[in-house]
Formats: structure tokens, C-alpha cells, sequence
């Protein structure tokens, strides 16, 4: 058996909470500094930042056309398209809460939400999952854009948003594992 194939003992043990502190709060994140004891016995540090889940949907308005938004990304500094993405509201299913993000991002509302999946954002120091859709059968929809969203609509062929996603141009998490997933439904 290889190096590689071996579990350690302690890999499957989970972690305890010994402490916990507030750090710092808003509308959108909370963070904390926790005092988590290994399973090992010894004690460590670890900084976790939680959020609402969130929602991305990828909207077809043909079954060769998607609708992407871009918009200036103010932590990552430039104008990137991706899909509609969302916090989810308090007391909101996913499917509601895709459902506003379309409308608000995108002005439109979906016939058809199909899920492809659900993924945590970061496993490693942020408590967030999303629940990505592909939405179909759109028709349009007034809602009026969340006050801080600038947001730029436009129809792509969808071959461009995977040449997109390949190329690194499309940096959105959410976006690139939505467009792949739906690139390979389209193969099967």
C-alpha cells in the first residue's frame, strides 16, 4: 500500500470548540476567533468568518444563449462577468431566494429552476454554502437592484462562457463550477 493510501488515525476525528469570541460583526459576516482542540489532545487558534448561504443561477434564455452580469468587484479590484449571486434573506428557501437574485440581477424570473448542486465556498475558514440552478424558460421581471449592485447585463453564446470559464476570464467560483456543470449535462 502506498504512502498516500494510508489514513492517518486522527483524520476522520472532528474538532471540539473549547472557546469561541466575537471579533467583529455586520449586515453580511460575522467573525470569530475560536480556541478548537485537535484531536490530539493540543489546542489551536482558528479565525472563522460566517455568512448567510448564498444562491448563483445560471440563466438560459435559449438553450444556447446564458445571461451574464458584470460588475466592478470591489475586494477583487476589476469588472468580472459571472452569473446572478445572492445572500440568502432570513426564513428564504434557496429556490425563492435564486429566484430574487435573477430578478434583481438579471430582470428576470425563471420558469424552470433546475439545482446542479450545493458547495461550500471555502472549506477552510468561511461558513458559507451555495446552492447553484440552472434557470430556463425565463420571461421578465421587475425588481429593483440591490442600492450597491452597478450591474451590466449581456446574452453570451454559451461555447463562449465555457471558453470563458477555460481561459480564466470568468473568475467567480460560483459561475465557473455552474458553467462546467452545465457543460457536462449538455455532453450526457
Amino acid at each position: 500500500m502506498a504512502d498516500s493510501d494510508r489514513a492517518h488515525p486522527l483524520s476522520r476525528e472532528p474538532w471540539r470548540t473549547r472557546s469561541t469570541r466575537p471579533v467583529y460583526e455586520n449586515r453580511w459576516i460575522r467573525v470569530r476567533e475560536d480556541v478548537a482542540l485537535l484531536p490530539d489532545g493540543r489546542t489551536t487558534i482558528y479565525g472563522v468568518v460566517e455568512c448567510a448561504e448564498c444562491v448563483g443561477i445560471l440563466p438560459f434564455i435559449d438553450p444556447d444563449t446564458v445571461l451574464l452580469v458584470g460588475q466592478h468587484r470591489y475586494v477583487a479590484q476589476g469588472f468580472y462577468w459571472e452569473m446572478p449571486t445572492g445572500g440568502m434573506h432570513a426564513g428564504e428557501s434557496p429556490e425563492e431566494a435564486a429566484q430574487r437574485e435573477l430578478a434583481e440581477e438579471a430582470g428576470r424570473e425563471a420558469g424552470s429552476l433546475v439545482k446542479i448542486c450545493d458547495f461550500h465556498t471555502s472549506k477552510s475558514i468561511l461558513r458559507e454554502t451555495a446552492h447553484l440552478y440552472i434557470a430556463r424558460d425565463l420571461r421578465a421581471a421587475s425588481r429593483p437592484p440591490d442600492p450597491t449592485e452597478f450591474i451590466e447585463r449581456r446574452a453570451f453564446p454559451f461555447t463562449e462562457a465555457v471558453r470563458m470559464v477555460e481561459s480564466g476570464e470568468i473568475k467567480d467560483s460560483m459561475t465557473v463550477i455552474a458553467v462546467l456543470h452545465a457543460a457536462r449535462l449538455r455532453a450526457t
